[in-house]
């Protein structure tokens, strides 16, 4: 049995069901639970390319020689469902259930995944699949409208991109109706997660591991799921209790050391002079520093694989321009390449004709040779003070290396040494770009005046303009040297108002050879009286709740409902600059990642409480969005998943 796949890669040329079909083949069953990564034919089913594959064929029209194949077979029906036993609708490529941006967007996905299977020959093996094609398909699973809302912006009857940034080096100022996509969606986690790490507090970042790993000892194990990451346990018994009258005047003295010593006797205490980096980290952590005890290993942060490649030499960051050099027209036809490749809605003569535009300049990160593995694409305007980003990719296999940082940091030094009156950057971040580019200084409020670049950055449908600024005295390409003093001058400080560094001797009583059986007196236990400790706080000492069954039924409940696949809009808090008016509509708002702060803290007294809050997110969402709107179709969608599964649960207790 055959079943037809479209082989066009021409958005005008696709109806709604070829377009719902290449989105299908590239993204997750919704009910399969994660077993099905993309919609596969059946063994039973043979895919064949359908009619138009045939009519584009460069030996003309071969249906004149004839045929015992039904290959050409006008009526061929498509490729409808999934080895799984599940639909094309069913692997998120409803047509009425996404809203039309987003299913749009989900088509040039597809569509761009099509074309690097075609270029391998793979276009017709649903079982193939590289690092360009993992890279691209991540796009397929999370909703632009999840990330940050879309600028729609007036734009004119014919959607296709136009001539690149005007300037008075090239166009003339034309009306805004370009659509380009400037994308940053190449760029891996992996760098957002280093820049998370260092926006950490200080401390944070210090005691991060050693958190992780007390919480893995006391939380069940859990299974996987999509949407907000489940945060870290806190464990209040160990402060004291919020409802402890202050202190008498007695234990005032006691606590600071009106008594001489311990029960009278003086108490031996060592002053520590000088401090090694481990037992810095440690104070800053809020950790006890004890020369007797070794510090823990890997507190330091370790050097970024990017920057050990640029210190051996195997990659180098190297500027390049249209200047009709071959060792130019190489490096400019590799950052072609690697644009198209990871900027899948971008059209790719579109993203040819600027990467060589004479008056556009570029930056790149060459591997071993000329292999293009990362790089920018900019147009500066040095008249008028500012230079727009218009590409910015690195390449997949290399994602987790941190080149997206590095790069950025040396295309801030490249314009300071290269157009040294130029400190402004502008670009059009897409959805899943605006992250990144918060992280390395940029940010959505404009500041530069808009006559300076309103005539020469065009508005475009779908993303965010965002502006950065550089100082004249931050030396970009030492930003770790600069980190470093402001760490010291933090510890310095730590130090002046800490008594953390005063180590004091430990209790001989309970040393090897020592009797057993021996019974220690809290007050004769060296520093415990001067860290603020009475008899009292240990009488009046609040122990943990005990988690029982239901609190772990709850969470697995909550985990369920987070990684529905139409979930994404109730993950989050909605919030107040982009819909206005929504807290003067909902005055009780609800929220999953708000359920889960609730759950972990034990707000939750019975069950019922939890449902109730569940209840609330879907009844909010239902009055605040008209029954049209997708968010409300939504809403009923997950409200009666969470009754099946109450459902199923009440039949299996019986």
């Amino acid at each position: 049995m055959k079943a037809a796949y479209p082989a066009s890669d021409q958005l005008s040329q696709l109806n709604g069901t070829q377009r719902a079909l290449k989105i299908a083949r590239h993204s997750p069953c919704a009910i399969c639970d994660g077993s099905c990564p993309a919609l596969h034919p059946p063994v039973d089913i043979d895919v064949v390319l359908d009619q138009q594959f045939t009519n584009e064929s460069s030996l003309g029209d071969l249906g004149q020689y004839g045929s015992d194949a039904d290959d050409d077979d006008p009526d061929l029906p498509y490729l409808e469902t999934c080895a799984c036993g599940h639909d094309v609708r069913d692997h998120n490529a409803d047509e009425f259930e996404l809203e039309p941006a987003e299913f749009a967007r989900r088509t040039r996905v597809a569509i761009r995944l099509d074309e690097l299977l075609h270029d391998v020959g793979k276009l017709l093996d649903f079982h193939y699949s590289d690092e360009d094609i993992v890279s691209l398909r991540r796009q397929m699973r999370v909703p632009a409208s999840l990330v940050s809302p879309q600028i729609r912006t007036p734009s004119s009857p014919e959607q296709q991109p136009s001539s690149p940034v005007s300037s008075i080096l090239s166009d003339p100022p034309q009306p805004s109706n370009k659509r380009r996509r400037i994308s940053i969606s190449s760029l891996s986690e992996a760098d957002d997660d280093d820049d998370e790490e260092e926006d950490r507090p200080l401390a944070a970042r210090m005691s991060l591991k050693t958190s992780t790993r007390a919480e893995k000892s006391t939380r069940p194990p859990a299974s996987k799921r999509s949407g907000k990451t489940r945060g870290k346990a806190t464990h209040k018994a160990q402060t004291a209790p919020a409802s402890l009258l202050p202190p008498s005047e007695l234990e005032k003295a006691q606590m600071n050391g009106g008594v001489n010593g311990v029960n009278g006797h003086v108490n031996g205490v060592k002053v520590e002079d000088v401090m090694d980096q481990s037992q810095l980290s440690r104070l800053a952590a809020g950790v006890t520093v004890d020369t007797g005890a070794t510090a823990p290993a890997g507190v330091s942060r370790t050097e970024k694989i990017a920057v050990t490649e640029m210190r051996r030499g195997v990659i180098q960051i190297t500027p390049v321009e249209n200047d009709s050099q071959p060792r130019s027209f190489i490096i400019l036809a590799g950052l072609k390449t690697l644009f198209q490749k990871q900027l899948p809605n971008m059209p790719r003569e579109y993203i040819a004709r600027l990467v060589f535009d004479s008056n556009s300049r570029g930056l790149a990160i060459i591997k071993r040779g000329y292999k293009v593995v990362g790089g920018i694409c900019f147009r500066p305007f040095p008249h008028r003070g500012f230079a727009e980003i218009v590409f910015f990719a690195t390449a997949s296999a290399d994602q987790e290396k941190g080149y997206g940082g590095m790069l950025m940091d040396h295309f801030k030094a490249h314009i300071k040494s290269a157009y040294p009156g130029m400190l402004h950057f502008l670009t059009y971040a897409d959805n899943y770009a605006v992250g990144y580019f918060e992280k390395q200084g940029f940010s959505k409020d404009i500041t530069l005046d808009r006559s300076v670049w309103a005539a020469y950055i065009k508005d475009y449908e779908g993303g965010t303009i965002m502006q950065c600024t550089m100082l004249n005295k931050v030396d970009y390409l030492d930003k770790p040297n600069i980190l470093a003093q402001q760490q010291e001058a933090v510890m310095t400080k730590i130090r002046q108002m800490s008594k953390s560094h005063i180590v004091y001797p430990g209790l001989p009583r309970f040393q090897p050879g020592e009797p057993e059986g021996i019974t220690v007196d809290p007050k004769d236990v060296p520093g415990l009286r001067e860290s603020g400790w009475t008899l009292k706080m240990a009488m009046e000492e609040v122990r943990p709740m005990p988690r029982n069954a239901d609190t772990y039924y709850l969470e697995r409940i909550l985990r369920e409902l987070q990684g529905h696949p139409q979930a994404w809009a109730f993950l989050q808090p909605v919030k107040a600059e982009e819909v206005p008016d929504y807290y003067d509509v909902i005055p009780s708002p609800m929220d999953f990642s708000t359920m889960e702060h609730k759950l972990e803290t034990n707000q939750y007294p019975s069950i019922e409480a939890f449902l109730a809050d569940a209840q609330l997110v879907f009844d909010n969402c239902k009055i605040y969005n008209p029954e049209h709107t997708i968010y409300h179709r939504n809403a009923i969608k997950v409200e009666k998943f969470l009754k099946d599964q109450l459902l199923e649960e009440f039949k299996r207790d019986g």
